[in-house]
This record gives structure tokens, C-alpha cells and sequence, in this order.
């Protein structure tokens, strides 16, 4: 018999792409056990020389107002918080201290874009520790180990290749981004069309030029 599956899905709980692809998690249930890892988009985006979509102001517009027109064609309620980024360092280590759980990673996106809520606000975050069960939360956000996790966990991500978020991480294989959880369940499906003849020439694909 062979090993379990390990889909490992990691997210950002600044990414309003992370939330809705919350209710098409449980789909993953057949193939294999689901892990949630918290990881710092910042730091992702910092390491591949990326600017965030924030950092564009037409595509930032743009950003918000996808994400909202997919909710609404989801039927799921978004609504965004009173700033957008902020900083989410607090939130994603109370993830950790909760246990890196895929219920942690609900709340905690719940309510940044379905309750509109600041989890960059000390009042918010000890409000949701305590929903968590985490108890003494200052001290367990500034605990050395909560802070080395979340650092281990985004150099690990950098390490598979992970450039953005939410991503699905199966195998060596990525899949980024709320819209290719479809690719992503094929691939568990039936993985042979995706090492044919023309997804191998993909790796192969030269660089016809580079910006300077």
C-alpha cells in the first residue's frame, strides 16, 4: 500500500485569493491529507524580485474588484478590511500557535475578508486567539519559536519554488492561485497528461529574451 498523499496548501492571510479558495479545500479529501502552512507573501515576492499587486496602482484596482466579482459569483460573502495590505505578521504566527491548522487558516481569513476585520490590530488578534485557544497570545506571538516557524516555513516554500499565494504544493508539482484548484484535481485525477510530450517540452522552452 502505498503513502498517504500530502497536499500542502500555503497561504497568506493577506491574500483575499486564499479565502475563496477556502470552500474548495474539502475537495482535496480523497486524494490525500491537506496541510495548511502559513508563509509571508512579502518575503516570497522579496526573494523572486516581484512587486506585489498592491504595488501597482491599476493593477491593485483591479486586484480588489476580481476578487470581489468572483465572490459574488461564488455566493460567497467578501468584504475587504479597512486597509489593504497591512501587515499580517501577527495573524500568520498566530496560525502557528494554533497549530498551523486548516481551522486556524479559516478563521483567521474569515475575518479579514468575510468580517472586514483589522488582524493587524492587537485588540482583533487577541480576540481571535481566544477563538483559537490560544491562551496569553502576546507572549505566544513573540515566542522565538512561533517567529522561527513562520520563517522556516517561507524559506521552505522559497526552497519548492513557491513564488506567490494561495498555492498547492503536490509532489514537486505547483499549483497557484484559487483558480487552478481545477488543474490541481485533475492532476490528482489522472497525472499522466501532465508529463506528455508538450507539458515536458515546457521545461525545455529557451528564453527568447530577458529585460535589463
Amino acid at each position: 500500500m502505498s503513502a498517504p498523499r500530502t497536499i500542502t496548501w500555503l497561504y497568506d492571510v493577506i491574500s483575499p485569493f486564499a479565502y475563496l479558495a477556502l470552500p474548495r479545500l474539502g475537495e482535496f479529501a480523497p486524494y490525500g491529507t491537506l496541510q495548511a502552512r502559513p508563509v509571508l507573501l512579502a518575503a516570497l515576492l522579496q526573494h523572486f524580485g516581484q512587486l506585489g499587486p498592491a504595488e501597482i496602482d491599476s493593477k491593485r484596482r483591479f486586484t480588489y474588484r476580481f476578487a470581489l466579482w468572483r465572490a459574488r459569483r461564488m455566493g460567497v460573502a467578501l468584504r475587504l478590511p479597512p486597509a489593504h495590505p497591512f501587515n499580517p505578521l501577527g495573524a500568520l504566527r498566530l496560525a502557528i500557535a494554533a497549530g498551523a491548522t486548516l481551522e486556524a487558516a479559516t478563521t483567521l481569513l474569515q475575518a479579514v475578508f468575510r468580517d472586514g476585520r483589522d488582524v493587524s490590530a492587537p485588540a482583533v488578534l487577541e480576540e481571535l486567539a481566544g477563538a483559537l485557544g490560544v491562551r496569553e497570545p502576546a507572549a505566544r506571538l513573540a515566542d522565538p519559536q512561533v517567529k522561527q516557524q513562520l520563517r522556516a516555513n517561507t524559506e521552505w516554500a522559497i526552497a519548492h519554488g513557491v513564488f506567490g499565494v494561495p498555492t498547492l504544493l503536490i509532489g514537486s508539482e505547483l499549483f497557484w492561485g484559487a483558480d487552478a484548484i481545477d488543474m490541481a484535481l485533475d492532476y490528482l485525477r489522472e497525472p499522466a497528461p501532465f508529463a506528455d510530450e508538450a507539458m515536458r517540452a515546457i521545461d525545455s522552452l529557451p528564453v527568447g529574451v530577458r529585460r535589463v
